[in-house]
């Protein structure tokens, strides 16, 4: 067959600066709001119409931070500790071979602006300028199969991680003009981002994340993850 050539309908601007602590599936951060701003000619108002009566979305995207990487039959999925090979179709692993993903997102709101088109959505799993290919209204009476197996991942994972802020992370988290950072950041580090070789350590160990336009220092030691800084980048971002 020949190639199938497919072009970005939209662009997606999101506080995920980075891979690392995007959110393993969509809805697990609630606060995770993003824009997709629609390219010319997908902008056109019209085509949009009815939009609004539907509250989510499918998404079709490129994951473009990894498909220079090409694609693995096996994958080590992080529900198996990250050691266990499964083959990868029967995963959401983003190293396929067509690097596409698909996600459900919230509708909050269709928005325009002279010739600019935008969608205000929530519950986003993508990283800031992933590309949107097709955008699918999501029906509850077909979408939802609620008898459906669910695999080696049957139910949401087990969150037990606790999350605490240093005072200097409180005080940038109040002082911050981003809508419930402290809130949008706790349910981001909660779902422990970690690489599974990287839990079950006998020390503090630190990471750091981009979010929104600030960088994300922390530690995590067993369950316990605390957040030292919220620092500003320097490189003149703007936030999501």
């Amino acid at each position: 067959m020949e190639p199938v050539t497919l072009d970005p309908i939209g662009i997606i601007r999101s506080p995920y600066k980075e891979k690392f602590a995007v959110p393993r599936q969509p809805g697990l951060v609630t606060r995770a709001r993003a824009r997709l701003e629609m390219l010319p000619p997908y902008n056109e108002p019209s085509a949009f119409r009815g939009l609004a009566e539907f509250s989510h979305l499918w998404l079709v995207f490129v994951f473009h931070q990894t498909r220079a990487q090409g694609w693995n039959p096996t994958v080590r999925p992080p529900r198996l500790g990250g050691n266990e090979r499964i083959g990868v179709f029967a995963t959401r692993s983003t190293f396929r071979p067509n690097p596409i993903g698909l996600s459900v997102v919230e509708l909050h709101e269709m928005c325009r602006d002279g010739n600019k088109v935008w969608l205000e959505l929530g519950g986003v799993d993508l990283v800031d300028g992933t590309p949107v290919l097709d955008i699918k209204p999501y029906l509850p009476w077909a979408d939802a199969v609620p008898e459906a197996h669910g695999g080696f991942a049957p139910a949401p994972p087990d969150i037990s991680m606790e999350v605490i802020f240093s005072p200097a992370a409180e005080l940038a988290c109040a002082r911050s003009a981003v809508p419930e950072l402290k809130e949008f950041i706790s349910e981001v580090l909660v779902q422990d981002p970690r690489p599974a070789y990287k839990r079950g350590g006998q020390s503090w160990q630190q990471y750091g994340v981009r979010l929104h336009h600030y960088n994300v220092r922390y530690e995590v030691f067993g369950q316990l993850t605390r957040v030292l800084a919220i620092e500003p980048e320097h490189d003149g971002g703007t936030s999501a």
